[in-house]
């Protein structure tokens, strides 16, 4: 094989690769994809479920909110008749309990309150609460979450900075 050919493969082949690999991209007329029932909010492909007060993805790994933050998700499958379980991965860092003692995390399915939880340290938590079957005949659900305090914005960084999320979720029962 001369190395004109060789060069010509390789550029057919890196282009080819290149092709495959894009997503398809949707039109007005195309239904959008089907919402995830469990959001990794560092995985692109389901940061458009992550609807308000998420800032950008940290160490490829998670989010820091803001005092208020929504997602969408979608129900298990027999969520509307047997109910689910709403899981929030998250850490509350050294600084935010050093500076605020406390922080209280709440939050509404489908305007639902579902109750509010009290972290008076550091550390990783799972907010978890059971969900009725009654509140999940929808598709999709929102899920707004609220915390009382946050830490103000720091010099140079607007952000006013809640929790860290790595993940929320429904869990089927």
């Amino acid at each position: 094989m001369t190395g004109a050919a060789w060069l010509l493969g390789l550029t057919l082949t890196a282009s080819a690769c290149t092709l495959h690999r894009e997503k398809p991209r949707l039109t007005e007329e195309e239904p959008s994809p089907r919402p995830a029932m469990i959001v990794r909010v560092a995985d692109p492909a389901t940061a458009s479920q992550l609807l308000s007060g998420f800032y950008e993805v940290e160490h490829d790994a998670w989010r820091w909110t803001a005092g208020r933050f929504s997602v969408r998700l979608r129900p298990p499958r027999e969520a509307a008749r047997k109910g689910a379980t709403l899981q929030l991965k998250c850490s509350v860092p050294e600084i935010a309990i050093a500076k605020l003692k406390t922080i209280s995390l709440g939050a509404t399915l489908n305007g639902t309150a579902l109750g509010r939880e009290t972290y008076r340290q550091a550390g990783e938590f799972t907010y978890s609460r059971e969900v009725a079957a009654r509140l999940l005949t929808q598709e999709p659900a929102q899920v707004d979450f609220s915390l009382d305090k946050v830490l103000p914005a720091a010099p140079g960084d607007k952000r006013t900075l809640g929790i860290i999320v790595i993940s929320v979720g429904f869990e089927p029962k």
